[in-house]
């Protein structure tokens, strides 16, 4: 034990210890005659300030803090997947079998299961040198597998003894010359990011199955996007959307200080969720990280370094990971009630002036990496972060600290979900700073054209837009048949394109090259009309063509269906408007 001191002064989750000379800067310490886990946030001589995970009602000034002497810690292996943790990685379900549905203060509970035991498979012989990220073996976690690897933070060296066969995560399976023995179990700092060998540049797409994503505001493989907006406006619908269609091989779901309710639905729903991939439960490819608002406001900051350890963990064996923090504005908030408890300086709006310094180095620890190893493994974190701006207020601080550091803003809008538009993601206020870089991308696997049909596109709903505009003011009458075209098209994209039902069993998921077909077949209709308004041929006819209502129904087509029908649709196209008479 590094040292001991005494309470001197309790405010809510914050508590100031005297007598601990020697602690450091975010050891964990045990707090009170209950031992409620707390962190070190600051140190002034031998007095520290401490942010306590827990409820500390009860708590008198007098009673003992310990420090362990060892910051705050995950811990890494076998049995992960599919299991529901608090926000400093107790099992729920564990604590609920031993303490009932409450979480009791000071409870004690190991992350993995010391008694289950996993077969494992050796990778390396005696004799064999490792180091740092080599992979010493496998065991199959559910259709997973989990690569054993030497910690970032083992020398490594020659391989002494090695064992095959049925262990726990404590037990040991290798021992090196110089005497080091490694089990199944690492723990890793939550606050330290993991190293890697390199980060690549961000050249491929994180594909989510939603259009107007994946086809107007693409994230990348190992990037980072922000989902902004009121309440109601679908953030939650949108994370678990991602969760369930994207290209993600593991995600990493926290809850972090929203409503009780939704956690709820979350914790209900996910383990029903059915993985479209394998036909097999969501859950086993899914760790979940609960912190309701409800929970100690302290551990929800915790919660967010403690899911992105875990992610990081499953990038090093060579993963695409997909983090979705649920939501930043409570981690904020949890940020801004202790820095007011410790009386530090307040910036705008109340929030510490290191905000957007925490919120920066949270979301730099994503990206694409060659992770550390002799095997190359490319491995990615990708982080979709929800915020919640008080009355949907995107000028707010963490909005707009969030905005400076992501590379694709996502910003919902409540007057599109209140019209039932669904994702209700407002494609004018959204942008995206990896579309150039996924260009080459686009081109190779869906069309070379398919920059420019997305350009396109955009050009579209910005000019429709502003003929809006104009019919508000004065009426439909006022504006020209080219005009009405464009309004038309803007319609078709907006309705026939962008808007997606996440309850169809077909269109709730949509490939790249199904899209860039959808895309096309608006595109050749609207040439095609605009070429024929040019020859005399009057807008109220364009308007009652059937192929209005064929375009309206192509979402619905399954992708096989989908091909056969766009090529017999461009092919009568010329002839739907060639047939009539030019006046």
């Amino acid at each position: 034990m590094a040292g001991e001191g005494k309470i001197f002064k309790i405010s809510g989750p914050a508590v100031i210890a005297k007598g601990l000379a020697g602690a450091k800067m975010y050891d964990i310490v045990r707090v009170g005659h209950e031992g409620l886990i707390g962190e070190i946030i600051r140190l002034e001589g031998d007095t520290a300030f401490i942010q306590v995970y827990e409820d500390t009602s009860g708590l008198f000034v007098g009673e003992p803090v310990v420090s362990t002497g060892e910051p705050l810690t995950v811990e890494l292996g076998p049995g992960m997947l599919s299991t529901i943790y608090d926000g400093i990685q107790r099992p729920l379900e564990k604590i609920r079998s031993l303490k009932g549905d409450f979480v009791a203060r000071g409870v004690v509970v190991e992350p993995l299961d010391r008694e289950r035991t996993w077969y494992f498979t050796p990778k390396v012989k005696p004799g064999d040198f490792v180091g740092p990220g080599d992979i010493l073996g496998e065991v199959q976690e559910y259709h997973f597998t989990h690569r054993i690897m030497v910690p970032p933070n083992v020398r490594g060296g020659e391989v002494a003894e090695i064992r095959e066969g049925e262990f726990t995560v404590v037990d040991v399976i290798c021992r090196l010359k110089d005497g080091t023995e490694l089990t199944m179990l690492s723990r890793w700092p939550v606050r330290v990011p993991r190293p890697v060998k390199r980060k690549l540049e961000p050249r491929e797409p994180f594909i989510t199955g939603q259009r107007i994503l994946d086809v107007l505001f693409p994230v990348a493989m190992g990037g980072t996007a922000a989902i902004p907006g009121p309440f109601g406006s679908g953030k939650t619908v949108v994370q678990q959307t991602l969760s369930k269609w994207s290209n993600a091989d593991i995600i990493v779901y926290v809850g972090c200080g929203e409503r009780g309710n939704e956690m709820t639905d979350v914790l209900t729903e996910f383990p029903e969720l059915e993985d479209p991939r394998t036909g097999r439960p969501l859950m086993e490819r899914t760790i979940l990280v609960a912190n309701t608002s409800n929970m100690p406001v302290a551990a929800r900051e915790a919660s967010i370094y403690t899911g992105v350890t875990m992610a990081e963990y499953w990038r090093d064996q060579g993963y695409r990971v997909a983090l979705m923090a649920d939501s930043t504005s409570r981690w904020a908030e949890a940020l801004r009630e202790i820095s007011s408890r410790l009386e530090e300086m307040p910036a705008e709006e109340g929030y510490p002036p290191y905000l957007s310094a925490r919120l920066a180095a949270f979301y730099e620890r994503a990206g694409r990496a060659v992770c550390l190893g002799r095997d190359e493994r490319v491995g990615a974190v990708t982080i979709v972060g929800a915020v919640s701006p008080p009355g949907g207020d995107l000028s707010e601080p963490v909005t707009q600290a969030t905005l400076r550091i992501v590379g694709t803003f996502w910003a919902l809008d409540a007057n599109l979900a209140y019209r039932r538009h669904f994702p209700a993601i407002n494609w004018h206020r959204s942008y995206s700073l990896y579309q150039e870089g996924l260009e080459e991308w686009f081109r190779k696997n869906v069309s070379e054209d398919f920059p420019a049909l997305r350009n396109w596109a955009q050009g579209i709903l910005q000019k429709e837009a502003e003929l809006q505009e104009i019919v508000q003011l004065v009426g439909p009458d006022a504006l020209q048949d080219e005009e009405r075209m464009i309004i038309e098209a803007g319609k078709m994209i907006r309705e026939d394109f962008l808007q997606q039902s996440a309850f169809h069993p077909v269109d709730s998921y949509c490939t790249l090259s199904k899209a860039y077909g959808m895309l096309k077949a608006i595109q050749a209709f609207h040439t095609h009309a605009m070429e024929a308004l040019k020859r005399g041929m009057l807008i109220d006819e364009i308007l009652n063509l059937p192929q209005i209502e064929e375009i309206a129904r192509m979402k619905e087509l399954p992708a096989e269906e989908f091909t056969k029908w766009l090529e017999g649709f461009l092919k009568k196209l010329p002839e739907a408007f060639g047939a009539k008479p030019v006046a």
